[in-house]
């Protein structure tokens, strides 16, 4: 009778082991640290002011630059940056928003990178940060583009 029970018992646990998969490990989610983070203007000739464009409520193009470090051997793809940022006065600047963007595929090391945000017109600066982070993927979770596909041409402008 113990015998019995110590084989439906195995049974059942690898039955429960097809049913609820674990998260491949190719697929799993990597972290990575963010450093010498900075918001800017964008320059007055970047097409990405869009001066012509803006609405009366109007938003102010700024530019999320930092440094992103890999500290492992292979890359990180599909990277998106969180962060919250805040204003003069301790409110956040994008609200009920913490992804800033995507910045791609992440080689092993340290990587510069550039976001494009509309930063709602007259936020009180200067601008602060905090949480911010980096995390993607050991293996693609997207369709893959080419070099420069996967990213607007306001944003290989911002990238160059």
């Amino acid at each position: 009778m113990r015998a019995l029970q110590v084989q439906l018992l195995a049974a059942l646990l690898c039955l429960f082991g097809l049913v609820w998969p674990a998260v491949p490990p190719a697929l799993a989610a990597a972290d990575l640290t963010v450093s010498q983070v900075s918001l800017e203007p964008c320059p007055s000739a970047d097409i990405g002011a869009q001066p012509q464009l803006r609405r009366p409520s109007g938003a102010s193009c700024y530019v999320l630059r930092g440094t992103v470090t890999n500290p492992g051997r292979k890359p990180v793809v599909d990277t998106d940056v969180f962060a919250q940022i805040l204003d003069a006065s301790g409110e956040p600047v994008l609200q009920n928003r913490s992804r800033v963007g995507s910045i791609g595929d992440v080689p092993p090391g340290d990587s510069s990178f550039a976001l494009r945000l509309a930063v709602p017109a007259g936020t009180p600066g200067p601008f602060s940060f905090t949480n911010v982070k980096a995390r993607g993927f050991k293996a693609p979770v997207r369709t893959r583009a080419g070099a420069y596909d996967d990213l607007l041409p306001l944003e290989q402008d911002v990238a160059s």
